[in-house]
């Protein structure tokens, strides 16, 4: 499904389906026999919705022979799960410090499924925004209450488009930018056109006192690689070609064909020359240092990102 201007979509649609992959993704983690991270609501998610192309990562079984006419691609699904797990750790990490160091306001921006009001133990007068399209925040909200599950915060959804007058929405929903606040911004920046990640910072700077703090997943500089796309896009046809054949129910999402592969600016560099403290780490060192190291012939199909931790030092 083709991005364009002011596109909106169902859960089970273009950007909304990718929230379901990583749902599927901490489903699977969740469920292993050693998980890095618990989310009891990524299951809850994909039960209410069936099967679809966002099963891919957590897939039981795939036919033998594809498995070896590519004798990687086991291991490239779990190294992708290994990396959704180390991805929310470092978000659940980031947030509870911040709250537990005394900020109380929470701002996730395109919070998709993001589970984090429910599942985390939020430090009391916390209040978590949850921003993003209004039928993703209905369906999450809608079917956690179905569930029987409490908001484990003072959870505020503000059902506004990012690529819209977003600030006055958070303002309007009680958020004070007087006050420090802790915000992030995962799996969000593919999907942003440059000048749009640009815009998204020069927000989030003007609603944020010192103190703040912000964590990004920055695309890093393999997200432009020619070679490193053109080796994704070549390996995952070859695989839809056999499961045309073999498995046709079997569907594979195709996120890439909704990124904006375009220059842009370093997000660790922005911050920094905007007044705030940075430390970056690489991805594979991160999933190193949760213990879900990637081996080394398919590091290449494992996002190269950028995991950005930034706190607001001055004006």
């Amino acid at each position: 499904m083709a991005r364009t201007d002011n596109d909106s979509w169902e859960i089970t649609e273009s950007v909304g389906a990718t929230a379901l992959g990583v749902a599927a993704s901490r489903a699977a983690e969740t469920e292993s026999d050693n998980p890095l991270i618990r989310d009891p609501f990524a299951r809850v998610f994909l039960d209410a919705v069936g099967d679809g192309v966002w099963n891919w990562f957590s897939a039981p079984q795939l036919p033998a022979e594809l498995l070896e006419s590519e004798p990687d691609l086991a291991l490239q699904m779990r190294s992708m799960v290994g990396y959704m797990a180390s991805r929310t750790a470092f978000f659940d990490s980031f947030f509870l410090d911040a709250t537990n160091a005394g900020i109380r306001q929470v701002v996730i921006l395109a919070a998709g499924l993001d589970a984090r009001s429910w599942r985390l133990p939020w430090p009391d007068g916390t209040t978590v925004y949850e921003l993003d399209q209004p039928r993703v925040l209905d369906f999450k909200a809608s079917t956690l209450n179905e569930h029987g599950a409490q908001a484990a915060c003072n959870r505020i959804a503000v059902p506004v488009d990012l690529r819209h007058d977003w600030p006055a929405a958070l303002r309007q929903a009680g958020f004070d930018p007087a006050v420090p606040s802790v915000w992030s911004a995962e799996g969000l920046m593919p999907y942003l056109p440059a000048v749009a990640q640009e815009l998204l910072f020069e927000r989030v700077q003007g609603l944020t006192a010192i103190g703040s703090r912000v964590a990004v997943e920055a695309l890093g500089p393999k997200f432009l690689d020619p070679d490193t796309r053109a080796k994704r896009r070549a390996r995952m046809d070859r695989v839809r070609t056999f499961l045309a054949e073999k498995d046709p129910q079997r569907e594979i999402p195709s996120t890439d064909e909704l990124w904006y592969f375009e220059e842009r600016e370093d997000v660790g560099e922005w911050f920094g020359r905007h007044g705030w403290d940075v430390t970056v780490t690489l991805s594979l060192e991160l999933m190193a240092g949760y213990g879900r190291r990637v081996p080394e012939q398919v590091e290449d199909q494992v996002p190269g990102n950028l995991f950005v931790a930034a706190q607001r030092a001055r004006i």
